[in-house]
């Protein structure tokens, strides 16, 4: 008889276990449908106009810019840890590593993709169109 490895009972366990919870919630749950339940919560008022409001594009491109810095963050993380067993070679990595990230940081400020205007400021210019905007 083969030896069973301890990691792939793990991968064949989590996964049956997992698709067994669901369905057992699925079939024990209290299904309850109501209105209210859909609907969205607004602190415990009634929504008082459309929840859905827009906003601008920006948002999403600082969420963007914000998940590129964390990254690299993560990236010089494990230098960091082992700054004390690095020589010349890895210290360079990483400044190099930096120079790109702050040339992308200075194109991306140069361009204004960190510049977030406001709707009234928009609706002046001449230059806003309605594709700016998610609704």
């Amino acid at each position: 008889m083969a030896t069973i490895n301890t990691l792939s009972v793990l991968f064949i366990l989590v996964p049956i276990l997992g698709a067994l919870l669901l369905v057992l919630n699925l079939l024990l749950a209290v299904h309850n449908p109501d209105n209210q339940k859909i609907q969205s919560f607004e602190c415990g008022f009634s929504a008082f106009s459309q929840t859905r409001s827009r906003f601008s594009v920006a948002f999403y491109l600082v969420g963007i810019l914000f998940l590129l810095f964390d990254l690299e963050i993560i990236l010089i993380f494990p230098y960091a840890v082992s700054a004390y067993n690095n020589e010349a070679y890895g210290l360079w990595m990483v400044v190099i590593f930096i120079l790109i990230l702050t040339l992308g940081f200075v194109f991306e400020f140069g361009k204004g993709a960190l510049k977030i205007s406001t709707v009234e400021s928009d609706s002046n210019s001449a230059s806003s169109s309605k594709n700016d905007y998610i609704i």
